[in-house]
């Protein structure tokens, strides 16, 4: 029970703010994770895994069933759910997959301005198993496994300075991961690759022309970065 205590107090308790210089290479290290193409092949699949999460979710709460989901070694992803084909609740599911990393992204950065690390880990790591039991194959099952391993070895067995420095790498990369796939997304729509994509599925349900809705994953995710990212360089302005 004594150890319980220590840590829910520890989940709930503030922990200070890493050295700026901490706050500022964690960014560039984000940038690094985003830009070159290379390294982006790899990373995007932890974009992914948020994406169809954010459809997953708002599935649920919309009052579909959710069927499954599966990631793919292309770093795409699909998530499958039953209900109506049109009304408000497949708009609601459609528009999440690009819209939950960069808010996902802005949460974190306000956790973390509060000086909630470990919340912010507990917080991502609790949400994981969700996921996992409708994950339907097996690369997919192994890209969510790596990620909780990873949040558990952060969480449990780092001290606070590392716990500090990831969680910061952890907001910059959501914050900017949650752009790139919006100007890729339009890119794939104007050399006509993408005909099925969220926006244009969105777009057959509503009769809004698709464009409206790669606008609105943009705006959504370039206030996420610039507001979130204040929010993160905070301790550095300050100085």
């Amino acid at each position: 029970m004594t150890s319980l205590v220590g840590l829910v107090h520890r989940g709930l308790s503030e922990q200070p703010a890493p050295p700026p210089a901490i706050v500022i290479a964690t960014g560039v290290l984000a940038i690094i994770a985003v830009l070159p193409r290379p390294v982006w092949r790899f990373t995007r699949g932890f974009i992914t895994i948020a994406h169809e999460g954010g459809h997953a979710l708002a599935a649920v709460l919309s009052g579909r069933r959710l069927s499954g989901i599966r990631l793919h070694s292309d770093t795409s992803g699909l998530t499958l759910s039953r209900g109506r084909p049109t009304g408000p609740g497949m708009v609601f599911t459609g528009l999440a997959g690009y819209l939950t990393p960069p808010v996902m992204g802005l949460g974190a950065a306000a956790l973390l301005a509060a000086g909630r690390v470990t919340a912010l880990l507990w917080i991502s790591l609790a949400l994981l198993p969700l996921m996992l039991i409708m994950i339907r194959n097996v690369y997919g099952i192994a890209s969510v496994l790596a990620t909780m391993a990873i949040l558990v070895a952060v969480s449990g067995y780092t001290d606070p300075a590392v716990q500090g420095a990831f969680g910061y790498l952890f907001a910059w990369f959501l914050l900017l991961g949650g752009v790139r796939p919006v100007v890729e997304l339009q890119g794939s729509r104007r050399r006509r690759q993408a005909p099925n994509s969220d926006a244009d599925q969105v777009s057959r349900l509503t009769r809004v022309p698709a464009l409206i809705w790669v606008g609105l994953f943009a705006a959504v995710a370039v206030f996420s970065l610039v507001v979130g990212g204040r929010w993160l360089l905070e301790a550095v302005l300050v100085d």
